[in-house]
């Protein structure tokens, strides 16, 4: 790691700290205000935990898009009005890469090592009640948070420079190399393992009365569990499992960073992994009941990210109730002000099948790019087009299409969505508020938010939840026992929840493909498809569109609902052509100055 990183770090968390707690009533009576030191932190019980919790902070989530989590938008998934990263022109350069979680990221493991080496001497604490218990318990969820901001810099930058122990002095020069993938990786799950002892299955109240939800988002054995399954996962994929295109990404004194040799034995701890958290009955599936099998499915799925939590999610983040990505996928037709600009492709729209299964490309479906229906449904009105009729639920809930019905609180004026050119939600007339596909993401807006009267219903976001772990073990089995019967038992779990009919068999190439088209249309916009293109090493096929031209509907055309001259496929944006650096982000050029150890990725 680099001096420049770490420069005055602990004098600005001090001032952070001493701003944050000067707010509160009374703390002045107990806690001098001149509170410089460590030794002052860490003696002092409320400024410890304020500590953790900003080990906490920086934690990402999915659902901030399009500025601040902009993973989706240099996918196929979907196009940001307003922010384009790099990788989408070809213009991603050392100095020119955004995000740029390098230094964030290692400024906060940094915090996470002082307060793993300075807690236990918090007599506070350890003369309260159990305080020596809930002294470890907060010194493992520092451990585990250290651990994954180290996993998060892994995902984006490959192999990282592994810090140790020792926090370190800021004037100390950093001249330290990479560690290899692997290493990193034993790292990662060592220290996960050792926070596993110390936290709890749960966070309960005082007393043990029942479970405490004040503790939203706390680190729990259950969280490091699916973690270690995403973990093992990424490793035994073949991006990390004996790549041999990467032969060349070695230090500068010739050591291996990526291991030549392929493993099937990941496989295999990627599938343990997984089958623990299932193992442990804590959750399921949220469903809806209802006597329409199309509509129970399209209940499932959409509520689940406002009511499922309690049952499906194995770990979220706090409530947040700002509208925010509510906002940027909502058309104008909404009651309010929206600032519709996040547009699903047409590539994703594609993607999805046939209401019984099939896919739109199977001859024997009901699928047709020909007229439009005079049947309105839930999901749409009379006069949209039918390519968007029939479709599996989950396609109603993930996109807001031409006709579709609002996704929130409408206009008092309006009753449907109209994307072609001078409709309420078209190009005609703003400036900016459209998207450009002619789609736009539907997933997580609460029917009931309204923009206008400011009204939105809070819920936390499910960072990780059941339905990935029974994807994570099924496409880990696949690759390390085709043919076990729990591979299509844990793939038509999530299949029969969306509505769509079981599987019967399948090779293993075959699942492989149903697999992974599952994990692109169950976790769609949840922050999962640029990782599992690039750990899959499929990014460069014409099916994974990770690059070159992406289509919608003709936004500059279109007077009425239906409108031939909107609906016709359009090349709507063209990215650059996906190159191998891609696979993962360049090493700001200042830390590679600095540190003279550090190698860049190659092709930057």
């Amino acid at each position: 790691m680099i001096n420049a990183i770490y420069k005055r770090l602990i004098p600005l968390m001090l001032v952070g700290l001493l701003l944050a707690t000067s707010c509160r009533k009374g703390f002045l009576d107990t806690v001098p205000d001149n509170v410089t030191t460590l030794k002052d932190i860490f003696t002092n019980k409320a400024m410890t935990e304020q500590w953790l919790a900003r080990c906490y902070s920086i934690m990402p989530s999915m659902w901030d898009q399009p500025y601040n989590n902009v993973w989706s938008g240099q996918t196929d998934e979907v196009d940001y009005a307003w922010v384009q990263p790099g990788i989408n022109s070809g213009a991603i350069t050392p100095d020119n890469a955004s995000p740029n979680n390098w230094n964030p990221y290692y400024q906060t493991i940094r915090q996470c090592a002082i307060f793993i080496r300075e807690a236990g001497q918090n007599t506070e604490i350890l003369e309260q009640p159990n305080g020596e218990e809930l002294l470890k318990q907060y010194i493992a969820e520092a451990r585990f948070l250290r651990a994954y901001y180290y996993w998060l810099m892994m995902k984006q930058y490959g192999p990282v420079v592994l810090m140790g122990e020792d926090p370190k002095a800021p004037e100390e020069d950093f001249q330290i190399p990479r560690s290899s993938w692997d290493e990193c990786v034993e790292y990662v799950l060592s220290e996960m393992d050792k926070a596993y002892t110390d936290v709890p299955v749960v966070h309960l109240n005082a007393g043990g009365g029942g479970v405490d939800n004040t503790q939203t988002g706390r680190i729990t054995k259950p969280v490091i569990s699916a973690v270690k399954s995403q973990v093992l996962l990424f490793h035994a994929s073949p991006l990390f499992n004996g790549n041999t295109d990467l032969a060349d990404f070695k230090n500068y004194d010739g050591k291996q960073l990526f291991n030549q040799t392929y493993d099937p034995q990941r496989w295999k701890a990627a599938a343990d992994a997984a089958r623990e958290v299932i193992n442990l009955n804590r959750y399921e599936l949220f469903k809806v009941a209802n006597a329409d099998p199309f509509q129970a499915a399209f209940l499932s799925y959409r509520n689940l990210f406002f009511d499922g939590y309690p049952k499906e999610a194995i770990w979220i983040r706090s409530s947040s109730a700002d509208g925010h990505w509510e906002r940027h996928v909502s058309p104008r037709a909404s009651n309010g002000n929206a600032w519709n600009g996040i547009a699903v492709t047409q590539e994703m729209v594609d993607a999805f099948r046939m209401a019984d299964g099939k896919s739109i490309t199977d001859p024997a479906s009901t699928y047709s790019e020909t007229g439009f229906t005079a049947t309105g449904t839930n999901f749409y009105v009379d006069g949209t087009y039918n390519m968007y009729v029939g479709r599996e639920a989950r396609f109603y809930v993930n996109v807001t299409f031409n006709g579709a019905t609002i996704p929130v609180v409408p206009d008092a004026a309006y009753s449907r969505v109209e994307f072609f050119f001078t409709g309420n939600s078209g190009k005609n007339g703003a400036p900016r508020d459209w998207p450009s596909t002619g789609y736009t993401a539907r997933k997580n807006v609460h029917p009931t938010t309204d923009f206008r009267n400011n009204k939105y219903v809070g819920r936390p976001a499910m960072m990780i939840r059941l339905a990935e772990i029974y994807l994570n073990y099924a496409e880990a089995l696949n690759e390390y026992s085709p043919g076990h019967a729990d591979v299509l038992f844990y793939l038509n779990e999530v299949r029969n929840r969306a509505g769509l009919p079981s599987l019967t068999g399948g090779s293993q190439e075959e699942l492989r493909k149903e697999i992974r088209l599952e994990r692109q249309l169950e976790l769609m916009f949840e922050g999962h498809r640029y990782w599992d293109v690039r750990r899959w090493k499929v990014p460069e096929r014409p099916e994974s569109h990770q690059g070159g031209q992406f289509h919608g509907m003709n936004i500059e055309k279109g007077t009425f609902l239906s409108d031939p001259e909107f609906h016709q496929r359009t090349v709507v944006f063209t990215r650059a052509q996906w190159q191998p650096r891609y696979y993962f982000y360049p090493v700001p050029q200042s830390e590679i100055d600095r540190n003279k150890q550090l190698v860049q990725f190659p092709g930057y």
